[in-house]
This record gives C-alpha cells, sequence and structure tokens, in this order.
C-alpha cells in the first residue's frame, strides 16, 4: 500500500465528521505538542517549528482520512517537514513518538465521534494503523536520505582535510582540524582468505579495509583521518582523541576490526608538519618491515638508530660493503641475523636454523674471518648488526 492509494472518496466511517478547520487542527496539533513536550528533551522552539510541520501534516491526513475524504496533501510535503527535523538535529525517534502520539489522538477521535458497531470501529481503526504505517515510512525515508547526504558532505570534506595535511598544503580557515595530530603509517598485511584460490582476493581485501574503516569510525567518533588501501596507508589520530600510550590498544582493536596483524609506526606533527611526518612514518615503517620486528606500533625513538643508519648516504655504502664477503655465502649471512635476533643465544640460533649449535659456532667464525669482524666481540658485533641495517635500507636489502 502507498500513500497514493489512500488518495481517494471513501465514505466515511464516523457517526458524525470531525472538524477539518484550520483552526481545530492547529488546536490538536497544540495537544500533541504538549504530550511530547512532557515527554522529551527538546526545546520549544524545536517542537513548535520542525515537528509541528509533521504533526500538523499528519492530523490533517489523518482527519480527512477518518472523515472518508482523500488525503490532500502529498507525499512531499510530509517528507520535506521531516527533512527538516533531521537537519535540525531531532533525533528521528522524537519524531516518531509525535506522530504515534497524533494517532493515538486519532483513536480518541474514533471513540468520541465514531460508529457504535463493531464494523465501523474497526475500520476507523485500521484507518488510523494504515496512516501511521505509510507516514513512518514517509518520515524514515527522509531521514535516509538526509542522512546520506550528510554522510556524504562529510566524507568530501574529510578526504580535502586528508588531502590538504598530507599533501603539504596551507589549510584554509574554513576547514576543522586539530592543534597537533599522531601521525601513524599501517601496514596491513594479506588476509588468510585472500590466497583462497576459491575466492575472489580483491573482494577479501576490499572486506579487510571496510572492516579497518569501520573501526576507526567507531573507535574515534569520526575524529580520525585516513588515507588508506587494502595493504595500508595514513591515519591522522588528534592528539586530543588518544594519549600516546592508549596507541598501542588503538591498533591492536584495529588489527582484531580488520582480522590481520597490523604493524604501525607514528609520529607527533602539528597541522603544517604532517606532511613530513607521514612521509618519516612510512621510512619508519620500512625500517620496521625490513627488520622483521612483531605487528604493533613502533616509535621513533625505537628505531632511531636502525632508520638513521638505512637512509643513503656514504655511511650506509661503507657499511653495507662490510658484508660483501658473506654474498656468496648465504647460510652465514642468514645465521648472523638469527643470531641476532634471538639475542645472542647459540641454543636457540641453531633450534630455529635446525642445525647442530658447533655449527653455529663455526659459521660465526667464518663470518669473522671473511669480514675482519668478530662477531664474539662487542666491537665485532655492533658494527656487523649496523651492516644488516645498512644493507636493509639498500637495494640489496635483507627484508623478506
Amino acid at each position: 500500500m502507498t500513500i497514493e492509494s489512500l488518495d481517494r472518496p471513501e465514505l466515511g466511517v464516523l457517526e458524525r465528521q470531525i472538524s477539518s478547520t484550520a483552526r481545530d487542527i492547529d488546536e490538536l496539533t497544540r495537544t500533541v505538542l504538549d504530550h511530547v513536550a512532557a515527554s522529551g528533551p527538546l526545546s520549544v522552539a524545536a517542537l513548535h517549528g520542525e515537528v509541528k510541520s509533521v504533526v500538523r501534516i499528519c492530523l490533517d491526513w489523518l482527519i480527512h482520512r477518518l472523515n472518508g475524504q482523500p488525503v490532500r496533501t502529498p507525499t512531499d510535503g510530509l517528507e520535506a517537514a521531516a527533512a527538516g527535523c533531521a537537519r535540525a538535529g531531532i533525533p528521528i525517534d522524537t519524531v516518531l513518538h509525535a506522530v504515534n502520539v497524533g494517532c493515538k489522538v486519532g483513536l480518541d477521535l474514533v471513540a468520541r465521534s465514531g460508529p457504535t458497531d463493531t464494523l465501523g470501529v474497526v475500520a476507523g481503526m485500521n484507518r488510523v494503523v494504515e496512516l501511521s504505517k505509510l507516514v513512518t515510512a514517509a518520515v524514515s525515508k527522509a531521514y535516509v536520505r538526509e542522512y546520506k547526504a550528510d554522510a556524504a558532505e562529510h566524507q568530501t570534506a574529510t578526504h580535502n582535510l586528508t588531502s590538504v595535511l598530507l599533501g603539504g598544503q596551507p589549510v584554509p580557515e574554513e576547514m576543522r582540524f586539530a592543534a597537533e595530530y599522531f601521525v601513524l603509517a599501517l601496514a596491513l598485511p594479506a588476509h588468510p582468505d585472500e590466497n583462497r584460490p576459491e575466492l575472489d582476493r580483491q573482494v577479501v581485501a576490499r572486506r579487510k579495509l571496510r572492516r579497518l574503516q569501520s573501526a576507526l569510525a567507531t573507535l574515534l567518533g569520526g575524529e580520525a583521518l585516513s588515507l588508506l588501501s587494502v595493504d595500508g596507508g595514513t591515519v591522522l589520530v588528534p592528539t586530543s582523541a588518544r594519549t600516546d600510550a592508549e596507541l598501542d590498544a588503538l591498533v591492536q582493536a584495529l588489527s582484531a576490526a580488520a582480522r590481520v596483524p597490523i604493524t604501525a609506526t607514528v609520529v607527533t606533527a602539528r597541522p603544517d608538519e604532517v606532511s613530513t611526518a607521514a612521509r618519516q612514518a612510512h621510512e619508519l615503517l620500512d625500517t620496521a618491515q625490513g627488520m622483521g620486528l612483531d605487528p604493533g606500533v613502533h616509535r621513533f625513538a625505537e628505531l632511531a638508530l636502525q632508520h638513521q643508519l638505512s637512509r643513503p648516504g656514504i655511511g650506509r655504502d661503507v657499511l653495507g660493503n662490510a658484508l660483501t664477503p658473506l654474498d656468496n655465502h648465504p647460510e652465514l649471512r642468514e645465521t648472523l641475523q638469527i643470531y641476532i635476533e634471538t639475542d645472542l643465544s647459540r641454543l636457540r640460533s641453531a633450534e630455529y636454523l635446525g642445525i647442530h649449535p658447533n655449527t653455529v659456532d663455526y659459521r660465526l667464525r667464518r663470518i669473522g674471518e671473511l669480514t675482519g669482524f668478530d662477531p664474539a666481540r662487542a666491537s665485532g658485533l655492533w658494527y656487523l648488526r649496523s651492516a644488516l641495517i645498512a644493507r636493509m635500507g639498500g637495494p640489496d636489502s635483507l627484508a623478506g
């Protein structure tokens, strides 16, 4: 059934016609608004503005319907009034409550003016219920349309602000932005389902991204700005929304939502520094991934040395060349890396590599002989570890 299906003359179900003058409808409207005001926090101005328009249209429809007359007000009028409520920030449940109160008033009118026979009473009640359903649908439709338009406008504004900040452009005065941001660089690994041949890899990846974006909106209430793809990206979190210590829990929650272990690095920046900070954060992320660090949040303080050693320059080249003698001995370079990653444990290194601990000792001695830096000595180990980091930033990176 539609509104239009009711727009036809019918015999009235009432023994006495209900007055449909503008004055009487206004009086009934005030009665409904008094009931709504007594049960809600809305201001008098809001009730006698947007909500009043909705209620009056409903009562006008209802009275003409009960009188057996065609519904004279088009659907567009109700939807326009409801849209005004949405734009004014009035909750939809408040508007629907007002509609329901209006329907109760209609039932009272049926009771006072209605027929004495059962069929007539049922017919009158059916008309009230019909209009209640149709009005509820029209109000809901208007709200959904307004919310979609508002969401699209907000999304556009958010995207524009994100682009301005990450692009290093001056922020226009009309754009609202935070005084300071945590600039997070995120790396999203593939979800296990992305590698299942019977599933569409792109569809699975997009679902992962949507889960992440939804969690961001839920956890930060729309305060975060982001530029993300299925592989990761950049998230700007106002420092007023989270503390540095809370970022770890935030990334854990995002990982749970995306259902993949997220690796993140963070740099703090003012709005005019965001572009540079984002570049630094992603360089740190490359360093963290190249070192094989665990998922979670990694900060500049813990990666400063590694980050500096992996930057292009003569220092990196000289350090990286120290491992050149191992290029033809991949098992030795792997042993050195595992030995350092296991906190210089012969036993754990041997277990990881599947060899005898004595073989680890032999390989470490060979590394010292070939490179001239003894991994058994602090000075030699420091140089070899630095060389590994430098190699990580070069074209022959150890990453992966």
